[in-house]
């Protein structure tokens, strides 16, 4: 049995505040906020929870879980600097159409659902995304951190609650 933090990146280990200061970064992909993952931290600890990842990011790491590109590297770097790793991705149900018009969060919500029904020994879950997500099911565990800022402690308080109290998975 093991709890589970689905982790999007884009919103949410970065903020617009920062897209804003640190352009170059942002569109080169490489920004991460080093003191989100600071507030992450304590969290995953706390609950022992395993990280998806279930940002656009996870297609920069294959089948194993490694990293593919300078900007997944340099994360799992920063995450494992706080003791965390990456165990494990959703599936990706993108279609060209929605690569093309970056319309992900029509499918996220599916390939959280998706994930957990190949993973039923999961018994509490939480999703950090700064994206409405479009289904009630995910509603319910999900904590949206505001886009312009970022992850915050509060954010962090509200998912804890989330992950320890939602043993039905499906509710």
């Amino acid at each position: 049995m093991k709890r589970v933090l689905f982790l999007d990146i884009d919103g949410v280990l970065n903020s617009n505040f920062w897209n804003d200061s640190h352009q170059k970064e942002i569109s080169d992909g490489t920004l991460i906020d080093e003191e989100k993952i600071k507030i992450l931290a304590p969290l995953i600890k706390r609950t022992d929870a395993k990280v998806v990842l279930h940002s656009g990011w996870r297609i920069w790491f294959g089948q194993d879980l490694k990293p593919l590109r300078p900007e997944s590297k340099k994360l799992v770097e920063m995450l494992n600097k706080e003791g965390l790793s990456i165990d494990g991705i959703t599936p990706d149900l993108t279609t060209e159409e929605i690569r093309k018009t970056k319309k992900f969060s029509l499918v996220k919500a599916d390939e959280i659902l998706l994930w957990l029904k190949q993973h039923n020994e999961v018994i509490g879950w939480v999703v950090l995304d700064d994206l409405d997500l479009h289904n009630a099911d995910i509603e319910k565990h999900q904590v949206m951190p505001d886009q312009t800022i970022g992850l915050t402690l509060e954010d962090i308080e509200k998912a804890e609650k989330i992950i320890l109290h939602n043993c039905d998975l499906m509710n």
